[in-house]
């Protein structure tokens, strides 16, 4: 009897897969395995080689001589930077990775972008994150009986605004960008950097909470509160920006750059059926990641869940179709759509459930993705010897 093929993701696919899902859903790596080959320390690994050291200091003076072009312009690359890069190509810098939260996470990105000319360097089709993917699994740990001070028909954001609160960090976090982002003199720059750093700081399951909270389809109030997390008043950009220069300004960035290309490669989908490419924490993770950012998302409106970019296309040209592209990766995007669908029915669960019970941890249920959900594999002639013994213990 032949062994049944074992469903296997794609090769494409196995890069995205951090090891620990390939192992055991769940479980983490150490800091120092998941960032073993982290650019910083590929950099230290390369100067101690005098010809990777000559290439990549030479690589990283071209970087500094290129600027970044408009929307309308091809980049000019001297053959020399060219021939740079890739002598890089079979070092370590071009495989490492980057973490959201390392303690030198901007010397990471500006290594990792001067030695990857082929997406900082004119190409522009980011879909390939420098983000060491660390998704968890593990339960949230919350008391929902602290709530007993609000109104029983109170909405879920105001619940999850006051479970922040109850939190010091969340809530010392919240009231940072709050101060920045609120009052006439509202400075963007400061208030775009104190949201980035709530949404990098802040427990994912708070910030998840307050972003993502569901609210009943006639309460606009729920949804107002909702749409304020990201105080649209001062970190979106004043008037309406062709989407094309918002994408200028991200990619003159090395940190909104890495972001928007953590976005596309987690929240697009990958074939005409709509199969996304990645689990929905990873894409939601991704889309969190742009909030501070030049490129900043928000809800449209308090009545529903539509999201979208604050810019629009007219007066694009010839360019028009590549803007409405841009933009409809964040309005039009199936898989960010519903990974943002499936957070908030999840969020309605938690408060679903008698608050007297609710002190256990809860468990979300990832997407049911085939392309992504990690199997477990077991040898055949392993299973069948399995079985024997089992029914011989029975015999």
């Amino acid at each position: 009897m032949a062994c049944p093929p074992s469903p296997r993701p794609p090769p494409v696919l196995l890069l995205l897969l951090p090891l620990p899902l390939l192992l055991r859903a769940g479980d983490l790596l150490p800091t120092e395995g998941r960032l073993a080959n982290n650019c910083v320390q590929a950099r230290k690994k390369c100067l101690a080689d005098p010809a990777c050291s000559a290439a990549y200091l030479h690589l990283n003076s071209c970087m500094s001589s290129v600027s970044t072009p408009s929307s309308a312009e091809e980049p000019w690359v001297p053959a020399d930077c060219v021939e740079a890069a890739q002598l890089l190509r079979n070092s370590s810098l071009t495989r490492c990775t980057c973490h959201r939260r390392m303690k030198n996470r901007a010397a990471c990105l500006d290594i990792y972008w001067a030695v990857h000319p082929a997406r900082s360097l004119g190409d522009y089709e980011l879909d390939v994150s420098l983000y060491e993917d660390t998704a968890t699994r593990k339960p949230w740990k919350m008391n929902l009986s602290k709530l007993n001070m609000l109104k029983p028909d109170s909405d879920l954001c105001l619940k999850f605004a006051m479970l922040c609160t109850l939190n010091d960090k969340c809530d010392r976090l919240r009231k940072a960008y709050g101060e920045a982002c609120s009052g006439s003199r509202c400075q963007r720059h400061t208030c775009l950097g104190q949201l980035r750093a709530f949404f990098e700081k802040a427990s994912e399951p708070h910030a998840q909470g307050l972003l993502l909270c569901p609210c009943a389809p006639a309460d606009q109030g729920c949804g107002q509160r909702r749409r304020n997390t990201i105080a649209p008043s001062c970190a979106l950009p004043p008037g309406a920006p062709n989407c094309l220069e918002l994408r200028r300004l991200c990619l003159s960035d090395p940190l909104c750059r890495s972001r928007l290309a953590d976005f596309q490669t987690h929240c697009h989908p990958m074939d005409i059926l709509g199969t996304c490419a990645t689990e929905q924490s990873r894409c939601l993770r991704a889309y969190m990641g742009l909030i501070g950012t030049a490129v900043t998302p928000n809800f449209v409106s308090s009545i529903n869940t539509s999201v979208a970019l604050s810019c629009t296309c007219r007066g694009s040209g010839n360019l028009q179709e590549e803007c409405e592209r841009l933009e409809g990766s964040f309005s039009h995007n199936p898989c960010l759509a519903e990974a943002i669908a499936a957070k908030m029915r999840f969020h309605s669960q938690l408060f679903s459930r008698d608050q007297a019970d609710s002190a256990l941890p809860v468990m979300e249920h990832q997407n049911k993705n085939p392309a992504v959900r990690p199997q477990t594999w077991v040898p055949c002639g392993f299973s069948y010897m399995l079985t024997f013994i089992l029914l011989w213990s029975l015999w």
